[in-house]
């Protein structure tokens, strides 16, 4: 399957309306000439926690959100993408409930990496674990075995509580493989035409190493899972945060990769007033990229832009977030800390927040990302141009909640009035139709109060201009009678 260089949605499965039925009516209704690269579902299936990101089984979708049919529904109207957390699956799953139930004489037992897999005799060693890129104190969870008494230590890279609501899949197992493939064959039934690899980077464990991003091992089951989509007309999106380096190497492998740099980039542009690190980048990156601005995470900011950012100036982005309403996430290990000690992992706020809901700022930042080159994903609550959900922050406690408002379909109703939304599904428009974003894509050189990006195939061409003096955006393009129009943005 080749991938539809349009404009894409992410959302979950309950954000518009509140289940998927509602998902499909909403996308039909309101966005039909809208999403045509497809709709980004996040974790639809039965789940312990972490919003749909700690799941039991791939095998069925959440009751509360609908059926296969749904998504099968869907995927008749809209390529659908769908979240595989290659790395763990949860502790409430149908195998891990087994071998908590028999240890090592469940037929499951193979799936999870009892530490014994690592060190000889199964006691973890500190100093091994001081190399290791940790997500939380130590990469393991303790758990008893109820037919023995037994204690069992897994290995467990996610999980805010003790023992870890996510465990680790042992990748060279082949009962972990047979289960992707089984995961895999089952999307291929119900119309899933992309499958993002979420958490890929954690997958190899290996003394001696951060166990994260381990080489050549990641290429080498890589390479597997590949093989084994492409069989069944599935593109592959592997999802790594870390330092830009290592996702231009799957980039440079044929990987679709996500440019997580692109966000914070466009917003220090627009805040700081300068295109000169927005411009230098877009002139270097790889193009095989899906482009966003906004996710169900933060902003990303380190690992992601290590020996790109300045941080005098990331400094200053981050304050007036905070002073935008923002919260922070921040990086746990100390080596991946900034020299002078900056350490923000991700922003967590809406994006139109992040810009002090000025709409021609938003507009200029949806029109950088829409004019770099890769597949772009339209975040829900940025389509409908959201504003921080401080209420939901404050009942659960959960920073990310700022950005994950569930709309319901007054909601929906009254947003999609608003002009900014106009403005912005306008430009999706344009962006999806116009034939010149399939050709050669040049940064044009200007001052640093300006940008000027350009894409030209045969006949056509577009350009669009900003002044970030004024966050005035407008594209110069030649329409089919061979006419230069303007269309301010």
């Amino acid at each position: 399957m080749a991938l539809k260089n349009k404009v894409q949605l992410i959302t979950y499965p309950d954000s518009l309306g509140g289940d998927l039925q509602t998902l499909y009516n909403v996308l039909t209704k309101y966005f039909p000439d809208i999403f045509k690269g497809g709709v980004h579902i996040l974790p639809p299936f039965p789940s312990s926690g972490d919003r749909g990101f700690a799941p039991l089984t791939y095998f069925e979708i959440e009751p509360g959100f609908g059926t296969w049919n749904d998504i099968q529904k869907i995927g008749e109207k809209f390529d659908v993408l769908l979240d595989l957390m290659v790395n763990h699956i949860s502790k409430k799953s149908a195998y891990f409930q087994d071998f908590l139930k028999k240890g090592r004489d469940s037929e499951y037992a193979d799936l999870f990496i009892t530490l014994d897999k690592l060190w000889e005799d199964g006691k973890p060693v500190q100093e091994d674990i001081d190399k290791m890129f940790l997500r939380r104190q130590v990469p393991y969870s303790s758990f008893t075995i109820e037919s023995t008494g037994e204690e069992e230590k897994v290995w467990t890279t996610f999980g805010k509580t003790d023992p870890s609501e996510q465990i680790d899949l042992d990748i060279k197992s082949e009962k972990t493989k047979q289960l992707l493939t089984d995961f895999f064959a089952n999307f291929s039934r119900n119309n899933v035409k992309i499958v993002r690899l979420d958490a890929v980077g954690y997958v190899i464990k290996k003394l001696g190493t951060s166990c994260f991003f381990v080489e050549p091992e990641i290429y080498e089951f890589l390479d597997w899972i590949k093989e084994m989509a492409d069989s069944l007309g599935i593109e592959l999106l592997p999802e790594v945060h870390a330092h830009y380096l290592t996702q231009y190497k799957l980039a440079k492998r044929g990987f679709w990769i996500y440019d997580f740099i692109l966000p914070y980039t466009i917003l220090e542009t627009l805040i700081m007033k300068s295109s000169k690190r927005l411009c230098n980048y877009l002139k270097n990156r790889p193009k095989n990229q899906f482009t966003m601005l906004d996710c169900h995470d933060g902003i990303p900011v380190k690992p992601d832009l290590d020996d790109l950012l300045d941080t005098n100036d990331a400094r200053k982005v981050v304050e007036i977030c905070l002073e935008r309403g923002a919260q922070l996430s921040l990086i746990l290990s100390e080596e991946h800390k900034s020299k002078d000690g900056f350490d923000v992992h991700q922003i967590d706020c809406t994006y139109y927040s992040a810009l002090n809901c000025d709409d021609d700022a938003y507009m200029a930042a949806r029109a950088i990302q829409f004019f770099a080159p890769g597949i772009p994903q339209v975040y829900y609550v940025g389509l409908l141009a959201g504003e921080n959900d401080y209420d939901s922050f404050k009942e659960t406690g959960e920073k990310r909640a700022l950005n994950r408002h569930n709309y319901s379909l007054d909601e929906i109703e009254q947003s999609i009035q608003k002009k900014v939304v106009q403005r912005l599904l306008r430009l999706i428009r344009f962006r999806n139709e116009y034939p010149a974003f399939d050709g050669e894509f040049e940064v044009i050189d200007t001052s640093h109060h300006e940008i000027q990006l350009s894409w030209k195939k045969e006949d056509k061409y577009c350009t669009l201009f900003i002044d970030l003096e004024r966050n005035k955006s407008v594209i110069e393009y030649v329409n089919d009678d061979g006419e230069t129009l303007e269309y301010v943005i």
